[in-house]
């Protein structure tokens, strides 16, 4: 089966080129990058993008898990469509693969270290098991230690580090090349307070194992930090969010700061029928839009079934024929409604755009997460389930 959603009729189509011109620019700010390419490329395909920004010449690539890096060394390994496997001869490991959720199984540890992947590691378990491997296969498994400053997620406490030092010491097949930390609020005002925070416990901690014999880079930043905080960047850098095109400054203080990012994926649903609806007449499910006036409004083939969500209800807009059009009433599984008494013409067959698409009058992703009451992430993440098509340059 293909990927995605197979039993609709919405459609994604993904600009790669857009996603390179991102990673281009917040690579220039950044100086060394690792982009971020987690969750099947934030929903934007991790095959297509991974080969893409490898053209565009990343040579950091982070996944989440180890079996999403596997895939991601396949498919730059691969012969063609940008692969590694072509006539130059190129080989996948000129990209460095760093797991961010690290090994979490048996079967993580053997493939990271036969793939030579960098992995996050939070726990003594974790280090022993790649230090294990490593000496069975007789290779190094190569470890990111994942240090938590402020998330209270994955990682070793910041005063440990001289511990994790010892730990490795004992442990000859197992080599740390990275240290690691997450920013918890460098997208917000009044967030560099804790972003200075966070930075002093990582720096404390880089300091200790680097005092103890162990030459780490130190990578903190996130697509925010890097273009808000310079002295977060270190010696890499992970832009995320910013590698798709939303600005992950926006509505804050320092939004000039992420200007200029293009956004990669549009997505569209058909116009399935056109008609009119009288004034008094209600739309959908439980009868909560009412008409004020006559009007004409289109069923679109789009619901929640299609990960276009309930929470869109009566809030969001789509584009017909170049026109905003509210949606109307509740979000069906496979099918909204939308006023179109604003352009003329509109008819079954038509698209409407969800996301994006060629009009000046094009919805942004900060515009949907808002009305969805989310986030950009999120609506990438969703959207990206559906069949996917990629637009050439």
């Amino acid at each position: 089966m293909e990927h995605g959603i197979f039993y609709n009729m919405v459609r994604v189509t993904v600009h790669p080129e857009r996603i390179c011109a991102n990673w281009r620019l917040l690579d220039e700010r950044g100086g060394n990058g690792c982009a971020v390419i987690k969750s099947d490329a934030y929903g934007h395909g991790i095959e297509v993008v991974g080969r893409a920004l490898r053209a565009a010449g990343a040579r950091n690539m982070a996944v989440g898990t180890v079996e999403e890096g596997a895939v991601l060394l396949d498919a730059l390994a691969a012969p063609g469509e940008g692969g590694g496997g072509g006539a130059d001869g190129a080989d996948a490991q000129d990209v460095r693969v760093i797991s961010l959720l690290g090994p979490q199984c048996a079967e993580d540890h053997a493939e990271a270290v036969a793939r030579s992947m960098v992995c996050f590691v939070g726990r003594d378990e974790q280090l022993k098991a790649l230090s294990a491997e490593g000496l069975r296969q007789g290779r190094p498994a190569l470890a990111a230690i994942k240090f938590d400053t402020g998330m209270s997620r994955l990682g070793y406490a910041p005063d440990e580090a001289a511990r994790v030092a010892g730990v490795l010491d004992g442990l000859p097949g197992v080599r740390a090349v990275l240290a690691a930390s997450h920013l918890a609020v460098a997208d917000e005002d009044g967030g560099e307070e804790f972003v200075r925070v966070q930075a002093e416990r990582f720096g404390a901690a880089v300091g200790a194992l680097r005092a103890a014999g162990h030459p780490v880079e130190a990578t903190l930043a996130n697509t925010a930090a890097l273009l808000a905080y310079p002295w977060t960047r270190l010696d890499m850098q992970r832009p995320g969010i910013g590698l798709y095109g939303p600005n992950p400054l926006a509505g804050t203080d320092l939004a000039r700061l992420g200007e200029g990012l293009l956004p990669a994926m549009d997505v569209r649903a058909p116009v399935l029928q056109v008609h009119d609806v009288r004034a008094g007449e209600t739309v959908s499910y439980g009868r909560t839009f009412r008409a004020e006036r006559d009007m004409r409004v289109a069923v679109l083939g789009a619901g929640y079934a299609d990960c276009y969500g309930r929470a869109l209800s009566g809030r969001a807009q789509v584009v017909v024929r170049g026109v905003r059009a509210p949606v109307l009433g509740r979000v069906c599984m496979q099918m909204c409604v939308a006023d179109v008494s604003d352009a003329p013409g509109a008819a079954a067959g038509d698209d409407a755009w969800l996301l994006g698409g060629p009009d000046a009058a094009a919805v942004t992703p900060e515009e949907l997460a808002g009305w969805w009451g989310t986030i950009t992430y999120e609506t990438f993440c969703l959207l990206g389930l559906n069949r996917r098509e990629y637009a050439e340059a």
